[in-house]
């Protein structure tokens, strides 16, 4: 489960790791090394460019059923998510505990898109294993670089750059993946923006990245903006890079809505909360693993 970067610019969910040219041994001339390494950069795009392509097919039949998967999303749930399991099966695993919430029509397309998607995840996994093979040595970078939130670097919607100051500068950062035609999505971001006004005392802030906004695509930060100013949304929201760290783990996100709890570090705390915070319990809850990050800062000081 990965990249959907138009999933992402449409619904969901890429494990597509750079793919680094090395060797253990010198070359005996620079120009050697120069060429091991261009071979290197092109087999990586054009790994990456076969990703992307399979990623836009699936991502076109949520695009194309738009209804009847906007259904299925909103009925996926924390429980259910398994970021290491089967993609198609976590699609029909949800269809099949909810069929009774579907008309025959939606059944009958929910369930011969799955049927595609199930081929499609084939041949993605067995690029991401030879990218995985391939990736042993940056593998083996130290810990403090296995966040995806280190070396963090976006845009806000106005333009400005953003780096991970914008974590180390809060006890916690509250980060809330969506996409504009996402219903539950939508509906709580009045909410959001009422959680970042809550906890801004606190030294906590709410930000959002929009995953159909990747790679500075104007026209999504424009029908976001207008999305979020609608509903009275002022927030930072954020445009990163899709192949950047954080950019990739978005990509593996399943369902949305999703939100994490970055500590001051850039480390994930905690589990990630699936489902709209306008549901007083989540809301509740979220407050509670917020208030739990403060405190831990706090005594860390």
């Amino acid at each position: 489960m990965k990249t959907k970067v138009t999933f992402i610019s449409i619904f969901t969910l890429c494990i597509v790791l750079s793919l680094t040219a090395c060797s253990t041994k010198q070359s005996s001339t620079s120009g050697s090394m120069d060429t091991q390494t261009e071979a290197g950069t092109k087999t990586s795009d054009k790994s990456n460019s076969r990703l992307d392509d399979l990623y836009q097919q699936e991502n076109q039949f949520f695009a194309d059923h738009a209804d009847a998967w906007n259904k299925a999303f909103g009925m996926m749930n924390k429980g259910d998510a398994d970021p290491s399991g089967d993609y198609a099966d976590y699609l029909a695993d949800t269809v099949k505990a909810n069929k009774d919430s579907f008309t025959n029509d939606e059944l009958k397309t929910l369930t011969n898109d799955i049927k595609k998607i199930r081929k499609i995840e084939k041949q993605i996994a067995e690029i991401e294993k030879k990218n995985t093979s391939s990736d042993n040595s940056s593998q083996k970078d130290s810990s403090k670089d296995s966040s995806p939130f280190r070396n963090f670097s976006g845009k806000d919607f106005d333009g400005n750059p953003v780096d991970e100051s914008l974590f180390s500068g809060n006890a916690v950062t509250v980060v809330n993946f969506w996409f504009t035609g996402c219903k539950p999505c939508v509906a709580e971001l009045s909410k959001l923006n009422e959680l970042n006004d809550a906890i801004k005392s606190k030294g906590g802030e709410v930000i959002g990245i929009n995953t159909e906004t990747f790679d500075e695509n104007k026209t999504a930060m424009k029908d976001a903006a207008s999305i979020l100013k609608s509903q009275g949304a002022r927030y930072r929201n954020l445009s990163i890079d899709s192949s950047s760290a954080a950019g990739k783990y978005a990509s593996e996100i399943m369902a949305f809505p999703t939100t994490i709890l970055v500590d001051r570090n850039g480390n994930i705390v905690g589990d990630p909360m699936l489902g709209g915070i306008d549901n007083k319990d989540n809301y509740d809850t979220l407050m509670k693993q917020i208030q739990s990050v403060i405190d831990a800062d706090s005594t860390n000081k």
